[in-house]
């Protein structure tokens, strides 16, 4: 797997363009994660560069544009460690409005965090915040390609336990497209013909005949 840092800082001062022209780079993060609607460097593109980083780095992504679609994904901690996810709020915690980057280190009197992201300063850059805005650390980690995830999930679920899900669909021939922790249709249509496959009720969820089914494959 890749380093999410070493990723990130790989783009370090791409830049949006002033005027009327636009970055292609920046409309390229967009367009890899499936955000096709964005058609310029002028959209808030933070959480579009965390989305992107994490797919280069096969890690669950959100494929939301909104810095706080963040907080629903991955591992909450509050002992941050380098390239775990920040999520800042903006105007006031209760707003929709927010900032999202990847965590780097407090400063010595600990009332800012660094920050590498994207859209800051209109650039991936390294960024200092104050710290009384963090609104969340997210650990985002991958699953191992061939665990068994736990039963209980449906169209609409979402967290490492639906990546699991998913990289075990790939992995065993039932596609599901790229593994993002969100259980949407694809990842439904997936599970419904494996269960179709193993004689189950074909519901498109994911519950214990279907978990049973998992491990037969992977002993198989």
């Amino acid at each position: 797997m890749k380093n999410v840092l070493k990723t990130a800082f790989g783009e370090f001062g791409i830049k949006e363009i002033a005027g009327p022209g636009h970055e292609p780079r920046i409309l390229e993060y967009a367009t890899d994660i499936g955000l096709n609607w964005v058609n310029d460097d002028e959209t808030p593109w933070c959480s579009i560069f965390v989305n992107w980083v994490c797919k280069q780095c096969d890690l669950p992504m959100t494929r939301a544009s909104n810095a706080r679609s963040w907080v629903e994904i991955g591992e909450t901690v509050t002992d941050p460690h380098p390239g775990d996810v920040v999520v800042f709020w903006r105007e006031n915690p209760h707003s929709w409005k927010g900032h999202v980057g990847f965590f780097l280190g407090y400063s010595a009197d600990l009332s800012k965090v660094y920050c590498l992201g994207g859209n800051q300063g209109n650039s991936v850059s390294v960024e200092a915040y104050a710290s009384d805005k963090v609104l969340r650390f997210q650990r985002i980690s991958s699953e191992p390609q061939n665990g068994i995830p736990k039963p209980g999930l449906k169209l609409g679920s979402s967290g490492p336990e639906v990546f699991k899900l998913q990289k075990f669909l790939n992995t065993y021939g039932y596609s599901c497209g790229d593994p993002d922790g969100i259980f949407g249709q694809k990842t439904f249509n997936a599970l419904k013909v494996l269960q179709a496959d193993h004689g189950l009720d074909v519901d498109g969820v994911y519950g214990k005949g279907s978990e049973r089914a998992f491990m037969s494959i992977g002993m198989g």
